[in-house]
């Protein structure tokens, strides 16, 4: 826009010199005397004159509210701040926790990575931070490194909810039922968010009727599942694709994620399917990522097909995508459309 208010304003000099110069010049040969204010009249017409035009006659919002940032925008200028600022631990904290808002999960492991670095080890959001990147781009992760950070990030700020959710998960995974039980039973009593609490409360009673039931876990990898599954809690889609996108599909897989668009974070279900269309799937709790995070009956979630043309969960730029949303419990079998594209 300022582009152009200079170039309307060069136009508009332009303008005032040919028609003020002929009035201030005698003409050659000729009886006729200058005329300074005819000049004058015509330079002040023309320049109030043409930004009352711009004023009223284009569609500028010139009294319009400049809009927010958008958050890609804010996220960008905090990166390049701390490009002149390497050494804000708290600033690289900020921008892994934006990059995970966005789904930028190899981006936001560079920014815990660096604060990491920066506190010496000695952060435990930094480690938490670090943990929740990689389960988000590969849950295999709570076995390996993911698993290992959550254990020190614990050490450090054993009252971290996060910290104590993904422990549970961790614990669970690896067959340590009461430490998973201990966790679990710690976050119940912070007070969590009313929508995690019955997550809470079911992996609980999932862990104790294991415990009780004298079952002992199949393998240190295997998270305990619900004893009853919720035959109310499943998300069912018909999966399309739209003809302007038939030819990107190629053999790529599908990715079906149903997430909670209250809370960013980890999906509360994932398959990884075959890229045909029509498809109907089907996701249950049973789907869930993490252990203690799936949704229950009566819930609002968003449903998220995409085609992985680099075969990555994680999404990347022209992927094509649709969504929809859905009543967990009152919705039957729901068109998705895949209609547009990653940005």
């Amino acid at each position: 826009m300022i582009t152009f208010v200079l170039l309307a304003a060069a136009l508009t000099v332009a303008g005032v010199i040919a028609v003020a110069i002929p009035l201030l010049r005698r003409g050659t040969g000729s009886p006729t005397t200058p005329a300074p204010w005819a000049a004058l009249a015509a330079t002040v017409l023309l320049v109030i004159g043409s930004a009352v035009l711009y004023v009223s006659w284009s569609n500028w919002p010139w009294r319009a509210v400049i809009p927010a940032d958008s958050p890609q925008s804010m996220v960008a200028r905090l990166a390049r701040q701390l490009e002149r600022d390497p050494q804000n631990l708290d600033g690289w904290l900020m921008l892994g926790r934006s990059y995970i808002a966005l789904q930028e999960y190899p981006l936001a492991l560079r920014s815990f990575e660096r604060a990491d670095r920066l506190s010496g080890g000695q952060n435990a959001e930094a480690l938490t931070g670090e943990a929740e990147a990689l389960v988000l781009t590969d849950e295999s992760e709570l076995n390996g490194r993911a698993g290992r950070l959550i254990e020190r990030a614990l050490v450090l700020a054993p009252d971290s909810g996060k910290a104590l959710f993904f422990g549970g998960a961790v614990a669970a995974r690896r067959g340590d039922l009461p430490l998973a039980r201990a966790r679990f039973v710690k976050l119940l009593g912070m007070d969590p968010p009313p929508n995690v609490r019955p997550l809470i409360e079911q992996q609980i009673t999932a862990i104790d009727g294991q415990l009780g039931g004298g079952v002992a876990p199949a393998s240190a990898a295997s998270a305990p599942q619900p004893s009853a599954p919720n035959p109310g809690a499943v998300v069912r889609v018909n999966v399309q694709v739209a003809p302007s996108l038939a030819a990107a599909v190629g053999a790529s897989p599908l990715f079906v994620f149903v997430r909670d668009p209250a809370h960013p974070g980890p999906p509360l279900a994932v398959k990884r399917l075959e890229s045909r269309f029509p498809q109907i799937v089907s996701l249950a709790p049973s789907d869930s990522m993490i252990p203690g995070r799936a949704f229950a009956p009566g819930q609002s979630v968003q449903v998220v097909a995409r085609i992985a043309r680099s075969g990555n969960p994680v999404g990347a730029s022209g992927d094509p995508l649709g969504e929809v949303t859905y009543q967990v419990g009152r919705d039957g079998l729901v068109s998705l459309v895949i209609d547009h594209r990653m940005p």
